[in-house]
């Protein structure tokens, strides 16, 4: 395991692509981050999930105490998470963010999909383009910002803006699809005040693309 923080408190782990957050469904699906860090760390108690195909920052509460405090700081949007992509198609560099407002809705008949309808639920991703990459086809790096946190937010929001994610299997056409072999999206930065001592942590994993 790649531990990026730790203290009595809290951890920070770097979670690798391919590798689930939290158990799922089925004998095959139990090896995980979160059983990985308990096996080592008993009081270790998830807090918020990153996707399977997701790679980068993941946060952990030492205790049921840690774990409702870092939740409140997540439900009061007191915790900061940047994250880099690689998206289809060429995007202006700029530095300010843009933001996208759009619901997103459980695809209840295309599960685990989800995407943008006007019954979903309120979500919101600011996002900026800071350079162009080479390749075969054009294609622009971002960074994106959560100001909510739904269930395959960043990539449902990439995919209405007309522009996914690389190596997305889930929301993107077959030829963007394979234009990585992996999802090119990477929680790199997080932030917030320690609830314990007060100092803010700062906290940053480069993206492997």
């Amino acid at each position: 395991m790649d531990v990026v923080f730790a203290d009595d408190s809290l951890l920070v782990l770097h979670k690798p692509p391919g590798l689930l957050a939290v158990p799922g469904r089925g004998a095959d699906k139990q090896d995980c981050l979160s059983a990985r860090v308990q096996a080592l760390c008993a009081d270790a108690m998830v807090v918020h999930r990153l996707d399977m195909a997701t790679s980068g920052l993941m946060l952990m509460a030492r205790g049921a105490h840690m774990q409702r405090a870092l939740s409140a700081l997540f439900e009061a949007r007191q915790i900061a998470k940047t994250y880099v992509a690689i998206v289809d198609g060429l995007l202006p560099v700029d530095p300010q963010w843009q933001l996208i407002d759009l619901p997103v809705w459980a695809d209840w008949e295309a599960r685990p999909l989800r995407r943008v309808d006007p019954r979903g639920q309120p979500s919101q991703t600011r996002w900026r383009c800071v350079a162009h990459t080479d390749g075969p086809s054009p294609a622009s790096r971002l960074e994106l910002q959560p100001v909510t946190g739904r269930s395959h937010q960043l990539r449902v929001h990439m995919q209405a803006l007309g522009h996914p994610i690389l190596g997305d299997a889930l929301y993107a056409p077959p030829h963007v699809a394979a234009q990585a072999p992996r999802l090119l999206l990477h929680a790199r930065d997080l932030a917030f005040l320690h609830p314990v001592t007060g100092t803010r942590q700062a906290l940053t994993a480069a993206a492997g693309f």
